[in-house]
């Protein structure tokens, strides 16, 4: 049975901005760049069926890469949102748009399903 809420992402997120930050990165960046890892970690959870979906993140100087695994092979990108006012079912479609590239990959046990964005947005 899974649980009603999400695990909680808020320190992983903090993390996130904290390195961002003290690396030099533009604020606007690095909203996007929380925002994309929240529902890429929320649909980790949501509909790849893991209660604690772990994250990869790899800061170079002027590329962040943040990556998140999940136990479902379903390697679908971009679920096509059918109700223009449905309230889910826009996540990926909005970390495309925030982000520089975006994927899914397959592993052994999954997928991981991954952002990266440029330092010099």
């Amino acid at each position: 049975m899974r649980a009603l809420n999400p695990p909680d992402c808020s320190i992983a997120r903090a993390e996130l901005r904290a390195a961002l930050s003290s690396s030099g990165w533009p604020p606007d960046v690095i909203d996007d760049a929380e925002l994309a890892f929240h529902e890429i970690f929320v649909n980790a959870w949501q509909h790849g069926g893991c209660q604690a979906p772990a994250v990869l993140v790899c800061l170079r100087p002027a590329t962040l890469r943040v990556s998140v695994c999940d136990d479902c092979p379903d390697l679908s990108e971009s679920p096509h949102p059918g109700d223009l006012y449905a309230v889910s079912g826009r996540g990926l479609h909005l970390v495309r748009a925030l982000t520089h590239r975006f994927g899914v990959d397959p592993v052994k046990a999954g997928k991981v399903t991954w952002f990266e964005l440029d330092a010099a947005a």
